[in-house]
């Protein structure tokens, strides 16, 4: 295994999995408010994770996402069959959470009615 390869797998891993532990968080303790409140529907529940993704910042994520399925995308290995596999998980897991803060971007700046 060339020891640049292990680097970009080993730097892409924790780029992709890092931001999924404090959304996780996020999203339990945004659903133990619903529950408390006995709210429903989106809007509550993107309540919960906007405190999230202020904390993380929204381009963070989005610049290590991209960064991490670059590097990922680099690291593949030919005789390597399981940390390919757990690269091309790890890209599509990264790809998901590109497409959450899309969605979240796209919901709050356009879906949500402003005050005005």
């Amino acid at each position: 295994m060339d020891e640049l390869n292990k680097k970009r797998f080993f730097l892409g891993a924790l780029l992709v999995w890092g931001p999924w532990v404090p959304l996780m968080v996020g999203l339990g303790n945004a659903l133990i408010g619903v529950s408390k409140e006995k709210a429903i529907g989106i809007g509550a529940l993107a309540g919960g994770l906007t405190a999230q993704f202020v904390m993380w910042g929204i381009v963070a994520i989005l610049i290590s996402q991209v960064t991490a399925i670059v590097l990922l995308i680099r690291a593949f290995a030919p005789g390597s069959w399981a940390r390919s596999l757990f690269s091309l998980l790890s890209i599509c897991l990264s790809g998901l959470m590109v497409l959450l803060v899309v969605f979240f971007l796209w919901f709050f700046w356009f879906q949500m009615p402003h005050a005005s």
